[in-house]
């Protein structure tokens, strides 16, 4: 059953948005988020719950959530994840009572996950936005994955083969945007052009977060 609301022109009434970037592992889906961040867009920017250790640079409660993996645990038990799997060996998951509130607000709710983590949100809200983004190429996305320094040769090879399965993929989502080398701002404007042009859909989507 759908759950399209129709748009009236004359009382326009634009629903809040659930939009999921994803993409393979150095695919800059990281870059991409801070890069709309920085045009000042008036999303809820979803901050992920995670097993793993913080990188360079990152900070708590504003990259991720960065929590043992017993308190993720315990949020598993509570019931406080939307969806959460493990990836890499590490526990990802996304906190569900921080979009009930941007939704509450009226805000466009914007998250960053894996593949697999998108394939979850859209079995479970299948009105979500999924965008997949790409690199230009295997090549580049290898040489960005090598520039991280953050993987030994057998774990870059790991992702290589995950992101080539990740790529078999790409038809269950709605939209796809390469984010090329030194093309980060086209990236951005595309996806804030396709979160415009949903908003004015005449079957507008809305989300039931249960």
């Amino acid at each position: 059953m759908s759950h399209d609301v129709v748009f009236d022109p004359y009382h326009p009434q634009v629903t809040p948005l659930l939009v999921v970037i994803s993409g393979p592992s150095g695919v800059g889906k990281d870059s991409l988020v801070e890069r709309i961040k920085s045009r000042g867009a008036q999303f809820h920017f979803v901050v992920t719950a995670t097993s793993r250790p913080p990188r360079p640079g990152e900070r708590h409660g504003v990259d991720y959530f960065f929590v043992s993996p017993e308190e993720f645990t315990t949020m598993i038990e509570n019931d406080e994840l939307l969806e959460y799997a493990v990836v890499y060996g590490q526990h990802k998951g996304v906190p569900k009572q921080q979009i009930r509130e941007a939704f509450a607000s009226g805000k466009d709710v914007v998250m960053r996950l894996d593949v697999q983590g998108a394939a979850t949100i859209k079995s479970l809200i299948p009105e979500a936005v999924l965008v997949f983004l790409s690199a230009a190429s295997e090549e580049e996305l290898l040489e960005r994955l090598r520039k991280r320094r953050t993987e030994s040769d057998v774990q870059l090879q790991r992702r290589i083969e995950t992101a080539r399965q990740e790529m078999k993929q790409l038809e269950e989502f709605d939209y796809v945007i390469t984010n090329g080398q030194c093309q980060l701002d086209v990236a951005a404007d595309q996806v804030l052009g396709l979160i415009e042009a949903e908003h004015h859909r005449v079957h507008q989507r809305r989300v039931d977060l249960k």
